[in-house]
């Protein structure tokens, strides 16, 4: 805890007072562009990724990078979601797994989770991404993993289409959705075209997107 209270009095002292003018603006308004759904893991961060700026992106995180199906009840997320782009009105949402995901580790490896209850429950969110994954056969574990991953990212790409905000700004060609998975040791990001149904290197396919039809994941 020393080091986060240090780490703020740093950005306090030095950084903030260089950033005034931004931040009396983020102050009364924030326009974000995108809506970054990620992962929890603290691996794993949006802004120095994208090299964004404060107010540009709107983030939700959780374990596993999950969008639960919408079903009308009350959730963080699809609160989270519908203000996104119903209130922000972002034009784009990018769905980001990662590389040595604990949560997809623990889905692709079955590992028992009965001593974790609630995220055994979260993470039943991933079934259908399992049931693809687990019919496919794998040269390792690693690959199953990684495989995972790319199945998970596919998955909620097509939950979060079930959210009418989300469905209507599709709808009205008001919104784009990129799936990407983010390689930790490498700094690469692989990116889910809809023209193709792979996964290619974002840096040479920068302008694929995952707005079409949903389909299985492959390798380009």
């Amino acid at each position: 805890m020393k080091e986060i209270i240090e780490g703020f009095l740093k950005f306090q002292r030095d950084v903030f007072p260089s950033r005034a003018a931004l931040f009396k603006k983020l102050a009364t308004t924030q326009s974000p562009t995108a809506l970054f759904i990620t992962c929890s893991d603290s691996r794993v961060v949006p802004e120095i990724m994208t090299q964004r700026e404060p107010g540009d992106i709107f983030v939700i995180r959780n374990a596993g990078n999950i969008v639960p199906a919408y079903v009308g009840e009350p959730g963080g997320v699809s609160g989270t979601i519908e203000y996104a782009v119903a209130v922000l009105g972002v034009k784009d949402i990018v769905i980001c797994g990662h590389s040595d995901c604990g949560a997809m580790t623990a889905v692709a490896t079955h590992k028992h989770l009965e001593h974790l209850p609630a995220v055994a429950g979260w993470l039943r969110h991933a079934d259908a991404a399992k049931a693809i994954n687990d019919a496919h056969e794998h040269a390792s574990p690693t690959e199953a993993v990684d495989s995972m991953v790319r199945e998970n990212v596919i998955a909620q790409l097509a939950n979060i289409r079930t959210h009418p905000s989300v469905a209507l700004a599709l709808s009205k060609g008001n919104l784009k959705l990129h799936g990407w998975v983010y390689d930790i040791e490498t700094g690469s990001i692989l990116t889910f075209n809809s023209e193709t149904l792979c996964f290619v290197p974002l840096s040479e396919f920068p302008q694929a997107c995952a707005t079409a039809t949903l389909s299985s994941a492959r390798f380009a």
